[in-house]
Protein backbone atom coordinates (compact mmCIF):
# COMPACT_ATOMS: atom_id res chain seq x y z
CA UNK A 1 0.00 0.00 0.00
CA UNK A 2 1.42 3.35 -1.02
CA UNK A 3 2.10 6.11 1.51
CA UNK A 4 -0.46 8.35 -0.21
CA UNK A 5 -3.18 5.70 0.08
CA UNK A 6 -2.36 5.08 3.76
CA UNK A 7 -2.56 8.80 4.52
CA UNK A 8 -5.81 9.07 2.57
CA UNK A 9 -7.40 6.21 4.52
CA UNK A 10 -6.15 7.66 7.79
CA UNK A 11 -7.64 11.04 6.93
CA UNK A 12 -11.00 9.45 6.03
CA UNK A 13 -11.02 7.53 9.30
CA UNK A 14 -10.18 10.69 11.24
CA UNK A 15 -12.95 12.67 9.52
CA UNK A 16 -15.44 9.88 10.20
CA UNK A 17 -14.45 9.89 13.88
CA UNK A 18 -14.82 13.66 14.09
CA UNK A 19 -18.26 13.43 12.44
CA UNK A 20 -19.34 10.76 14.93
CA UNK A 21 -18.15 12.87 17.87
CA UNK A 22 -19.89 15.98 16.51
CA UNK A 23 -23.19 14.14 16.01
CA UNK A 24 -22.98 12.66 19.50
CA UNK A 25 -22.20 16.03 21.07
CA UNK A 26 -24.90 18.00 19.23
CA UNK A 27 -27.70 15.43 19.63
CA UNK A 28 -29.57 14.48 22.81
CA UNK A 29 -29.28 11.24 24.76
CA UNK A 30 -31.91 11.14 27.53
CA UNK A 31 -32.00 8.43 30.16
CA UNK A 32 -34.82 5.89 30.28
CA UNK A 33 -36.20 7.54 33.42
CA UNK A 34 -35.49 11.02 34.76
CA UNK A 35 -36.87 12.85 37.77
CA UNK A 36 -38.08 16.32 36.78
CA UNK A 37 -38.21 19.68 38.46
CA UNK A 38 -41.63 20.74 39.73
CA UNK A 39 -42.54 24.40 40.18
CA UNK A 40 -45.11 24.87 42.93
CA UNK A 41 -45.90 28.01 44.85
CA UNK A 42 -46.34 27.55 48.62
CA UNK A 43 -49.82 26.66 49.79
CA UNK A 44 -50.98 24.82 46.67
CA UNK A 45 -53.99 22.72 47.74
CA UNK A 46 -54.21 18.94 47.68
CA UNK A 47 -56.81 16.91 45.85
CA UNK A 48 -59.66 15.51 47.94
CA UNK A 49 -61.20 12.04 47.59
CA UNK A 50 -64.39 12.07 45.54
CA UNK A 51 -63.90 15.59 44.19
CA UNK A 52 -64.71 16.78 40.68
CA UNK A 53 -61.79 17.45 38.35
CA UNK A 54 -61.80 19.26 35.00
CA UNK A 55 -59.00 18.40 32.55
CA UNK A 56 -57.86 19.90 29.24
CA UNK A 57 -55.43 18.33 26.78
CA UNK A 58 -54.19 20.44 23.86
CA UNK A 59 -51.41 20.25 21.29
CA UNK A 60 -50.70 23.97 20.89
CA UNK A 61 -48.31 23.60 17.91
CA UNK A 62 -45.57 25.74 19.51
CA UNK A 63 -47.95 28.76 19.36
CA UNK A 64 -47.55 29.03 15.58
CA UNK A 65 -51.18 29.49 14.55
CA UNK A 66 -52.75 28.54 11.24
CA UNK A 67 -51.14 30.87 8.70
CA UNK A 68 -48.34 28.48 7.78
CA UNK A 69 -47.58 25.20 6.06
CA UNK A 70 -44.36 24.09 7.68
CA UNK A 71 -41.63 22.25 5.81
CA UNK A 72 -42.32 18.89 7.48
CA UNK A 73 -46.08 18.97 6.78
CA UNK A 74 -45.83 18.12 3.08
CA UNK A 75 -44.29 15.09 1.40
CA UNK A 76 -40.49 15.21 0.96
CA UNK A 77 -40.31 18.19 3.34
CA UNK A 78 -41.69 20.52 0.67
CA UNK A 79 -43.67 22.80 2.96
CA UNK A 80 -42.86 26.46 2.26
CA UNK A 81 -42.53 27.72 5.85
CA UNK A 82 -39.70 27.21 8.32
CA UNK A 83 -40.93 29.27 11.29
CA UNK A 84 -43.79 31.45 12.56
CA UNK A 85 -43.38 35.20 12.90
CA UNK A 86 -42.78 36.84 16.30
CA UNK A 87 -46.14 38.58 15.91
CA UNK A 88 -47.97 35.27 15.47
CA UNK A 89 -46.15 33.73 18.42
CA UNK A 90 -47.26 36.62 20.62
CA UNK A 91 -50.83 36.54 19.32
CA UNK A 92 -51.26 32.81 19.84
CA UNK A 93 -49.75 32.97 23.31
CA UNK A 94 -52.53 35.41 24.18
CA UNK A 95 -55.11 33.16 22.49
CA UNK A 96 -54.04 30.01 24.32
CA UNK A 97 -54.10 31.96 27.59
CA UNK A 98 -57.58 33.28 26.75
CA UNK A 99 -59.00 29.81 26.17
CA UNK A 100 -57.42 28.39 29.31
CA UNK A 101 -58.77 31.26 31.41
CA UNK A 102 -62.22 30.87 29.85
CA UNK A 103 -62.37 27.13 30.66
CA UNK A 104 -60.33 27.18 33.89
CA UNK A 105 -59.66 23.43 33.97
CA UNK A 106 -57.98 22.04 37.05
CA UNK A 107 -55.31 20.33 34.94
CA UNK A 108 -53.91 21.55 31.62
CA UNK A 109 -51.90 19.02 29.61
CA UNK A 110 -50.11 20.67 26.70
CA UNK A 111 -48.08 19.16 23.89
CA UNK A 112 -45.63 20.88 21.47
CA UNK A 113 -44.54 23.68 23.81
CA UNK A 114 -41.19 25.13 22.73
CA UNK A 115 -38.23 25.88 24.97
CA UNK A 116 -34.95 27.11 23.54
CA UNK A 117 -35.75 26.49 19.87
CA UNK A 118 -34.24 28.75 17.22
CA UNK A 119 -37.43 28.66 15.13
CA UNK A 120 -39.43 30.25 17.97
CA UNK A 121 -36.80 32.79 19.05
CA UNK A 122 -35.52 30.62 21.91
CA UNK A 123 -38.71 31.26 23.89
CA UNK A 124 -39.57 29.42 27.08
CA UNK A 125 -43.22 29.15 26.12
CA UNK A 126 -44.33 27.49 29.33
CA UNK A 127 -42.80 30.34 31.36
CA UNK A 128 -44.53 32.89 29.14
CA UNK A 129 -47.84 31.09 29.55
CA UNK A 130 -47.45 30.77 33.31
CA UNK A 131 -47.01 34.53 33.58
CA UNK A 132 -50.58 34.84 32.30
CA UNK A 133 -52.23 32.06 34.31
CA UNK A 134 -50.11 31.62 37.44
CA UNK A 135 -53.03 32.79 39.58
CA UNK A 136 -54.92 29.70 38.38
CA UNK A 137 -52.06 27.18 38.31
CA UNK A 138 -49.55 27.32 41.14
CA UNK A 139 -47.86 24.11 39.96
CA UNK A 140 -46.21 23.12 36.70
CA UNK A 141 -43.73 20.66 35.24
CA UNK A 142 -42.42 19.87 31.76
CA UNK A 143 -40.33 17.33 29.86
CA UNK A 144 -38.54 17.52 26.53
CA UNK A 145 -39.55 15.20 23.73
CA UNK A 146 -37.28 16.85 21.13
CA UNK A 147 -34.00 18.53 21.92
CA UNK A 148 -30.70 19.23 20.17
CA UNK A 149 -28.06 21.93 20.27
CA UNK A 150 -27.83 22.11 16.49
CA UNK A 151 -29.80 20.21 13.85
CA UNK A 152 -28.02 20.02 10.46
CA UNK A 153 -31.22 20.42 8.48
CA UNK A 154 -31.52 23.33 6.06
CA UNK A 155 -34.96 24.13 7.49
CA UNK A 156 -33.64 24.30 11.07
CA UNK A 157 -29.88 25.02 11.19
CA UNK A 158 -29.97 25.65 14.89
CA UNK A 159 -31.31 24.38 18.18
CA UNK A 160 -34.59 22.59 18.75
CA UNK A 161 -36.47 22.29 22.02
CA UNK A 162 -40.01 20.97 22.26
CA UNK A 163 -41.73 19.82 25.41
CA UNK A 164 -44.73 18.34 27.09
CA UNK A 165 -46.07 20.65 29.82
CA UNK A 166 -48.52 20.10 32.66
CA UNK A 167 -50.18 22.87 34.68
CA UNK A 168 -52.04 22.05 37.87
CA UNK A 169 -54.34 23.87 40.26
CA UNK A 170 -53.32 21.24 42.85
CA UNK A 171 -50.00 20.31 44.38
CA UNK A 172 -47.65 18.09 42.42
CA UNK A 173 -45.45 16.00 44.69
CA UNK A 174 -43.04 14.83 42.02
CA UNK A 175 -42.77 14.25 38.28
CA UNK A 176 -40.75 12.06 35.96
CA UNK A 177 -39.92 11.63 32.30
CA UNK A 178 -40.16 8.11 30.88
CA UNK A 179 -38.50 7.53 27.52
CA UNK A 180 -40.66 5.91 24.82
CA UNK A 181 -39.21 3.73 22.02
CA UNK A 182 -37.19 5.70 19.50
CA UNK A 183 -37.11 5.51 15.72
CA UNK A 184 -34.85 2.71 14.50
CA UNK A 185 -34.86 3.36 10.75
CA UNK A 186 -33.61 6.40 8.91
CA UNK A 187 -30.55 8.26 7.72
CA UNK A 188 -27.79 7.52 10.28
CA UNK A 189 -26.60 11.13 10.02
CA UNK A 190 -30.02 12.64 10.85
CA UNK A 191 -31.65 9.93 12.99
CA UNK A 192 -29.85 11.04 16.21
CA UNK A 193 -31.56 14.45 15.85
CA UNK A 194 -35.10 13.04 15.58
CA UNK A 195 -37.68 13.65 18.34
CA UNK A 196 -37.46 11.32 21.31
CA UNK A 197 -41.00 10.86 22.53
CA UNK A 198 -41.70 10.52 26.21
CA UNK A 199 -44.30 10.20 28.93
CA UNK A 200 -44.50 13.11 31.34
CA UNK A 201 -45.91 11.74 34.59
CA UNK A 202 -46.93 14.05 37.43
CA UNK A 203 -48.08 12.68 40.79
CA UNK A 204 -50.63 14.66 42.80
CA UNK A 205 -51.22 13.74 46.46
CA UNK A 206 -54.76 13.08 47.65
CA UNK A 207 -55.85 14.06 51.15
CA UNK A 208 -55.87 11.11 53.50
CA UNK A 209 -53.35 9.14 51.46
CA UNK A 210 -52.82 8.00 47.92
CA UNK A 211 -52.17 9.99 44.76
CA UNK A 212 -53.40 10.66 41.26
CA UNK A 213 -51.01 9.98 38.38
CA UNK A 214 -51.44 12.52 35.57
CA UNK A 215 -49.73 11.55 32.33
CA UNK A 216 -49.09 13.58 29.20
CA UNK A 217 -47.65 12.41 25.89
CA UNK A 218 -47.35 12.84 22.15
CA UNK A 219 -46.50 10.00 19.76
CA UNK A 220 -44.65 9.96 16.46
CA UNK A 221 -46.61 10.11 13.24
CA UNK A 222 -47.43 6.82 11.54
CA UNK A 223 -44.94 5.73 8.88
CA UNK A 224 -45.62 2.78 6.58
CA UNK A 225 -43.14 -0.02 7.10
CA UNK A 226 -42.03 1.26 10.50
CA UNK A 227 -43.40 0.22 13.87
CA UNK A 228 -42.21 3.15 15.99
CA UNK A 229 -45.66 4.58 16.66
CA UNK A 230 -47.06 1.16 17.60
CA UNK A 231 -44.09 0.43 19.86
CA UNK A 232 -44.63 3.77 21.59
CA UNK A 233 -48.33 3.04 22.10
CA UNK A 234 -47.51 -0.36 23.57
CA UNK A 235 -45.08 1.28 25.99
CA UNK A 236 -47.77 3.77 27.07
CA UNK A 237 -50.22 0.90 27.52
CA UNK A 238 -47.75 -1.02 29.68
CA UNK A 239 -47.29 1.99 31.92
CA UNK A 240 -51.03 2.46 32.35
CA UNK A 241 -51.44 -1.27 33.00
CA UNK A 242 -48.78 -1.05 35.69
CA UNK A 243 -50.53 1.86 37.40
CA UNK A 244 -53.87 0.07 37.22
CA UNK A 245 -52.48 -3.20 38.57
CA UNK A 246 -51.12 -1.35 41.60
CA UNK A 247 -54.50 0.23 42.36
CA UNK A 248 -53.32 3.66 41.22
CA UNK A 249 -55.85 6.19 39.91
CA UNK A 250 -54.62 7.86 36.71
CA UNK A 251 -55.59 9.85 33.66
CA UNK A 252 -53.69 10.76 30.52
CA UNK A 253 -53.97 13.45 27.86
CA UNK A 254 -52.38 12.56 24.55
CA UNK A 255 -51.78 13.75 21.00
CA UNK A 256 -51.58 10.34 19.36
CA UNK A 257 -51.94 10.74 15.56
CA UNK A 258 -54.21 7.68 15.65
CA UNK A 259 -57.82 7.56 14.53
CA UNK A 260 -60.88 6.06 16.22
CA UNK A 261 -63.03 3.44 14.52
CA UNK A 262 -64.68 4.53 11.28
CA UNK A 263 -62.73 7.72 10.58
CA UNK A 264 -59.92 6.54 8.29
CA UNK A 265 -62.23 5.67 5.40
CA UNK A 266 -63.82 9.11 5.58
CA UNK A 267 -60.52 10.81 4.71
CA UNK A 268 -59.19 11.36 1.15
CA UNK A 269 -56.94 8.53 -0.06
CA UNK A 270 -53.77 10.60 0.34
CA UNK A 271 -54.67 11.38 3.94
CA UNK A 272 -55.59 7.77 4.73
CA UNK A 273 -51.97 6.83 4.05
CA UNK A 274 -50.94 8.93 7.06
CA UNK A 275 -52.65 6.47 9.42
CA UNK A 276 -52.30 2.79 10.13
CA UNK A 277 -54.86 0.59 8.34
CA UNK A 278 -55.26 -1.22 11.65
CA UNK A 279 -56.94 0.49 14.59
CA UNK A 280 -53.91 0.19 16.87
CA UNK A 281 -55.62 2.47 19.36
CA UNK A 282 -57.70 -0.53 20.40
CA UNK A 283 -54.79 -1.43 22.69
CA UNK A 284 -56.08 1.36 24.92
CA UNK A 285 -59.81 1.54 24.23
CA UNK A 286 -60.19 -2.23 24.78
CA UNK A 287 -59.17 -1.66 28.40
CA UNK A 288 -59.82 1.91 29.39
CA UNK A 289 -62.45 4.64 28.92
CA UNK A 290 -61.59 6.96 26.01
CA UNK A 291 -62.65 10.58 25.47
CA UNK A 292 -64.06 10.88 22.91
CA UNK A 293 -65.31 7.32 22.72
CA UNK A 294 -65.60 5.47 19.42
CA UNK A 295 -69.37 5.95 19.53
CA UNK A 296 -68.92 9.70 19.88
CA UNK A 297 -66.06 10.16 17.40
CA UNK A 298 -67.70 8.11 14.63
CA UNK A 299 -71.39 8.43 15.46
CA UNK A 300 -74.18 10.77 14.45
CA UNK A 301 -72.58 13.75 16.21
CA UNK A 302 -69.01 12.92 15.12
CA UNK A 303 -68.36 16.45 13.82
CA UNK A 304 -68.45 17.70 17.40
CA UNK A 305 -65.53 15.45 18.33
CA UNK A 306 -63.03 16.26 15.57
CA UNK A 307 -59.76 17.60 16.98
CA UNK A 308 -57.37 18.05 14.03
CA UNK A 309 -57.34 20.60 11.23
CA UNK A 310 -54.09 20.02 9.30
CA UNK A 311 -52.23 23.03 7.95
CA UNK A 312 -52.37 23.61 4.22
CA UNK A 313 -55.51 21.59 3.56
CA UNK A 314 -58.85 22.81 2.34
CA UNK A 315 -62.02 22.87 4.37
CA UNK A 316 -63.35 25.21 6.98
CA UNK A 317 -62.91 23.01 10.01
CA UNK A 318 -61.33 19.90 11.53
CA UNK A 319 -61.73 16.57 9.75
CA UNK A 320 -60.32 13.93 12.11
CA UNK A 321 -59.84 12.97 15.78
CA UNK A 322 -56.29 12.36 17.01
CA UNK A 323 -56.31 13.89 20.53
CA UNK A 324 -57.72 12.03 23.52
CA UNK A 325 -58.17 11.69 27.23
CA UNK A 326 -58.05 8.21 28.77
CA UNK A 327 -58.66 7.44 32.42
CA UNK A 328 -58.68 4.68 34.96
CA UNK A 329 -62.05 2.90 35.40
CA UNK A 330 -61.82 4.04 39.04
CA UNK A 331 -62.46 7.59 37.81
CA UNK A 332 -65.96 8.51 36.63
CA UNK A 333 -66.59 10.68 33.59
CA UNK A 334 -69.21 13.39 34.00
CA UNK A 335 -69.06 15.28 30.71
CA UNK A 336 -66.69 16.09 27.86
CA UNK A 337 -66.35 18.20 24.73
CA UNK A 338 -63.96 19.48 22.08
CA UNK A 339 -63.79 23.28 22.13
CA UNK A 340 -64.05 24.07 18.42
CA UNK A 341 -65.84 27.34 17.83
CA UNK A 342 -63.10 29.81 18.81
CA UNK A 343 -59.94 27.68 18.60
CA UNK A 344 -59.72 26.85 14.89
CA UNK A 345 -57.01 29.43 14.15
CA UNK A 346 -54.83 28.93 17.24
CA UNK A 347 -53.34 25.53 16.44
CA UNK A 348 -53.75 22.63 14.03
CA UNK A 349 -55.15 20.70 17.01
CA UNK A 350 -58.17 21.58 19.15
CA UNK A 351 -58.48 21.26 22.92
CA UNK A 352 -60.28 18.26 24.41
CA UNK A 353 -61.93 18.78 27.80
CA UNK A 354 -63.34 16.31 30.27
CA UNK A 355 -64.91 16.57 33.72
CA UNK A 356 -64.41 13.62 36.07
CA UNK A 357 -65.01 12.51 39.65
CA UNK A 358 -62.17 10.97 41.60
CA UNK A 359 -62.78 7.79 43.59
CA UNK A 360 -63.88 8.27 47.20
CA UNK A 361 -61.05 5.97 48.32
Amino acid sequence: MSRFLRYTLLLIALLALLLFVAIHYLSWHPRAQENLAVQCTPGAPELAPGQALKVMTWNVQFLAGKRYVFWYELADDRGPDDRPSPEDLAYNLDEVSRVIRAEQPDLVLLQAVDKGARATDYQDQLALLRERVVDLYPCATQAYDWKAEFVPNLHILGSVGRTLATLSRYRIDHAERLQLPEREQGNPLTLPFAPKRALLSAYLPVQGGGQLAVLNTRLDDYASGQATQLRQLKAVTRQLDSLESHGQSWLIGASLEMLPLGQRQRLPAAEQARYSPESDLHLLWDKYPMVPSNAEASGEDRLLWLTRRPNGQGGDGPDRTVDYLFHSPRISRVEALVRQEDTLDISDHLPVLGSFVLPVR
